[in-house]
């Protein structure tokens, strides 16, 4: 059994993305027995982004800390630590308030 914090995970991806030039960094996690899930998680210095982009498929995003704002189309989504959403099946942009990380978690083969 594997078992990994993800407060002490976000905490060293955030050092990690303060020094990186994009102001980002991700770690990957096990997902799944059978590898049907991915979850990576993302650190965001605050103003960084990631740019718009396609909906892997079917997938989650939960805030461990601090804020982000997600944008699919004309609808947008605020969200801060403790805050889980269904990420729409659309183009999309996240975008960092302020310092955050959080947890996305894909379903492999959904789309």
């Amino acid at each position: 059994m594997q078992s990994e914090n993800l407060n002490d995970l976000a905490t060293a991806q955030l050092a990690a993305a303060a020094q990186s030039a994009h102001g980002r960094s991700a770690h990957g996690l096990t997902g799944g027995h059978d590898h049907t899930l991915r979850q990576i998680l993302m650190a965001l210095t605050a103003g960084s982004a990631l740019a718009e982009h396609e909906s892997p498929g079917e997938a989650t995003l939960q805030v461990i800390t601090g804020t982000i704002r997600l944008t699919a189309g004309d609808q947008s989504w605020q969200g801060s630590a403790g805050d889980h959403l269904v990420i729409p099946p659309l183009r999309h942009d996240v975008t960092a308030i302020e310092d955050a990380a959080f947890l996305l978690t894909v379903a492999v083969g959904t789309r």
